[in-house]
């Protein structure tokens, strides 16, 4: 039986406060529901789908559904996994995304969230899209072939730094990363290696220069642990 301010969450009993989101209260609690698009530090999105959990028989986003009390909340159901390995492999064949090959392989959440669901192939036809590469800032490099659209870095420019530096442009397929400067180019914006903007992205598309494999492949954060175990939300800012 629950109490007024709890919930269950596969099972366990899930304190929360008023406000709180079912994927609040859960970190809160110490218990990992799979995600790509939220932070703790910005206004949740509900953009890539991952966080999909069954409350009260519905299919919900966990990190925009409030918590109510006496909710029953599934989060790791054969169909709840089956979903989201689905939406992983999704992403995966959206863009161009080359793990063995990557900066960021072995702190990026992309991938570490796809271990943790237990993606093992990419089962749809990659579509190899063409994308560009902007290498004009001094600070960074934006690679957007791999992008995943979750606008982290848009929340964070807009929201933190004040700067709204990013934007996603078109739609479906045609969707895309631009950059808020006369050119288009990053070089030609506000944007500076110090923006909160520049540590949010939680896939390789948004690379500091000068930075690259510091720390060897092997000894990542999501080599030595499950991002589970490494606090989720923000745990690649400390990649």
């Amino acid at each position: 039986m629950t109490t007024p301010d709890s919930f269950r969450l596969n099972g366990k009993l899930i304190p929360f406060s008023a406000g709180q989101t079912i994927m609040d209260a859960a970190l809160t609690a110490g218990v990992y529901i799979p995600h790509l698009c939220h932070h703790p530090e910005f206004v949740p999105h509900g953009s890539c789908r991952i966080c999909v959990v069954c409350a009260d028989g519905r299919e919900l986003c966990a990190c925009t559904t409030p918590a109510v009390a006496g909710m029953q909340v599934e989060s790791d159901s054969d169909d709840i996994r089956a979903l989201r390995v689905a939406l992983l492999q999704m992403l995966f064949v959206e863009g161009n995304h080359v793990c063995p090959g990557c900066e960021k392989s072995g702190a990026c959440q992309l991938q570490a969230v796809a271990y943790y669901c237990g993606m093992l192939d990419l089962h749809f036809h990659s579509f190899f899209p063409y994308r560009e590469v902007d290498a004009s800032h001094p600070d960074a490099i934006l690679d957007r072939n791999r992008c995943i659209l979750c606008e982290l870095c848009v929340r964070a420019s807009r929201d933190h730094d004040g700067k709204s530096v990013f934007a996603i442009s078109g739609r479906g397929m045609q969707s895309r990363l631009i950059v808020n400067s006369p050119s288009g180019r990053l070089g030609d914006s506000l944007f500076s290696g110090s923006d909160r903007a520049a540590q949010v992205c939680p896939v390789g598309a948004i690379l500091p220069r000068r930075g690259a494999f510091q720390v060897p492949i092997g000894e990542r954060l999501y080599d030595r642990e499950t991002i589970a175990d490494a606090g989720g939300p923000a745990a690649d800012d400390r990649g």
